[in-house]
């Protein structure tokens, strides 16, 4: 209790003295306006925070400084790495881009792969020569070629003094309808093609005549070759063009070139630009529209209308009609006697190049599906009558009974009668016509000796000959023989230019139309399964002269 009571008076005592009002002012340490606190405290504040943002610039600046080179050096190898990526893609997508175009072009191992079937059904190069088929027996194509093909030979010769006679006629008939002042001038036919070169192989026997015209004067044709150094695409080598002009080299032969005339006077023949050409006379001269160049389609309409107003004129004369055979190629007409029997030929307009055997044909054959059409002045160089004095010079130095033709023949048989078959199955048509088969043999008879063809080897011979072809497709590959060829004999008189030329690979087409390609290699192993069945059935009879006409004639 006394304790308790002794610890409540040294409390008041304690805030007794302790009480302000004991103190004088003057010494008093605690301010007494509470704002002056305040404001000093809000500037320690002030002052701590800009000290605290300067302390952590201070620490960016120095963690950045510390950073920039391994940044730097993190930047620089990844540009080197998209460098390095750079660089090989293109050097991946340029070397991807030569296999691909050396596979195409010169590829000598397996054949690319087709659309539409597998690979491993397509066959290589080493592989069995022509997939292991066996051709016919030596006494059997020679039965086969004495019975089944021989027999046409002697209706060939009637067949062709008979067209002959007809289309002597006929032309006689076109000259006498035609101006000399104004229209062009038809010159005397010329024979080409298997009827004319002693291989016929098939009926229908078809005459092929080329007509040569020339325009009237003053003017002349100035052929010019596609390698005689004018620039065309390579789906367009083998073609020309013909220009229209004067035989002196005037384009129109107006005085107003060659003399002053006054301010006042006016030329009404020539256009404003000078060299400008009337629109009414190159047309007259079968040239394309506004151009100097000889037009196909142009004169593919002249030579159709001459024709059939010249055929009016001696219809009486006759006791058969003359009919159009094929709407789309000019000069293709048919004999058709009130029997039913039918003879076919084609007149070909065509012009001669500079006085050589080269001709540039007007029109051209159809064309293998999926080709850019040629335009209307790229006229086709064909070297059938070259074709012709070939094979008879080659002929002359040859074993009696050369066995040649005969491969020819037999060759062009197989692949007439397979064409035929897949025809009237509906199937796609082939790539493959006897041209190549013409060509090959061209190629074969330029390299082998003249004792390589005697008529007992007619079997190795045609093997051989089906053997080149087949090789030649697996590689997409086989040249005309007379463009580029420096080994065709220099008697023929071939134009150096052509001789000169780059090599012209007939198979190209194949290259960029595989679907076309496929279908071919599929009919050339096909006519070679059916080789022995057909050889055997047409060694026993004569084919029919009754060819059924796989087109409808238009009657004139």
């Amino acid at each position: 209790m006394a304790l308790g009571l002794f610890r409540v008076c040294l409390v008041v005592v304690t805030a007794i003295v302790n009480h302000p009002l004991l103190f004088p002012r003057e010494n008093a340490t605690v301010p007494e306006n509470d704002q002056e606190i305040i404001r000093k405290m809000q500037a320690h504040e002030e002052k701590m925070q800009l000290e605290r943002l300067r302390l952590e610039e201070e620490e960016a600046q120095m963690a950045a400084e510390k950073e920039a080179p391994e940044q730097v050096a993190e930047e620089g190898q990844q540009q080197q790495e998209t460098l390095a990526l750079n660089l090989w893609t293109t050097l991946c997508m340029i070397l991807f881009l030569i296999i691909e175009v050396w596979r195409q072009d010169h590829l000598d191992g397996p054949l690319p792969e087709c659309p539409g079937g597998d690979e491993d059904e397509l066959p290589v190069l080493g592989s069995a020569p022509l997939r292991g088929v066996t051709l016919p027996s030596q006494a059997m194509l020679g039965h086969f070629h004495e019975h089944g093909i021989r027999g046409t030979m002697a209706d060939a010769a009637r067949t062709r003094e008979f067209v002959e006679g007809f289309v002597d006629d006929l032309l006689g008939a076109l000259r006498k309808l035609c101006n000399q002042d104004t229209d062009m001038e038809v010159e005397d036919f010329i024979g080409v093609g298997s009827m004319y070169e002693n291989w016929p192989a098939d009926r229908p026997l078809l005459c092929h005549l080329f007509v040569p015209f020339t325009p009237p004067e003053p003017y002349r044709f100035h052929p010019e070759l596609c390698c005689s150094g004018r620039s065309v695409p390579l789906d367009r080598q083998g073609y020309g063009q013909v220009k229209v002009g004067r035989a002196d080299g005037d384009p129109l032969g107006c005085i107003c070139g060659k003399t002053k005339l006054g301010e006042d006077m006016l030329c009404l023949l020539h256009a404003k630009q000078s060299g400008a050409q009337p629109c009414g006379e190159m047309e007259d001269l079968l040239c394309a529209p506004e151009s100097p160049y000889l037009d196909t389609m142009r004169v593919m309409k002249w030579f159709q209308t001459a024709l059939t107003k010249a055929w009016q004129r001696i219809a009486h004369k006759f006791d058969f009609d003359l009919a159009f055979g094929q709407l789309d190629t000019p000069g293709s007409l048919k004999i058709m006697f009130r029997s039913g029997k039918a003879i076919p030929f084609n007149l070909i307009p065509v012009i001669q190049s500079d006085n050589s055997d080269l001709h540039f044909v007007s029109h051209l054959p159809r064309e293998l599906s999926g080709e850019t059409p040629a335009s209307s002045t790229d006229w086709l160089l064909s070297f059938a009558v070259f074709e012709q004095h070939f094979l008879r010079i080659t002929s002359k130095g040859l074993p009696e009974g050369a066995c040649h033709l005969s491969c020819l023949q037999i060759a062009s048989f197989l692949l007439s009668k397979q064409s035929g078959m897949e025809g009237a199955c509906g199937l796609g048509a082939s790539g493959l016509s006897t041209y190549h088969l013409k060509t090959a043999l061209m190629h074969l008879l330029l390299s082998r000796k003249a004792s390589d063809w005697k008529s007992a080897q007619l079997h190795s011979r045609l093997q051989e000959l089906l053997c080149f072809l087949e090789k030649s497709l697996l590689e997409k590959k086989l040249l005309h023989f007379f463009v580029g060829n420096r080994k065709v004999p220099e008697a023929l008189g071939l134009p150096e230019a052509v001789r000169r030329a780059e090599p012209l690979n007939l198979f190209r087409p194949f290259v960029l139309q595989r679907g076309l390609y496929r279908r071919t290699v599929d009919s050339f192993y096909k006519m070679l399964e059916n080789a022995p069945t057909l050889v055997s059935e047409y060694s026993l009879r004569v084919p029919s002269s009754q060819a059924s006409l796989s087109t409808k004639a238009v009657v004139l």
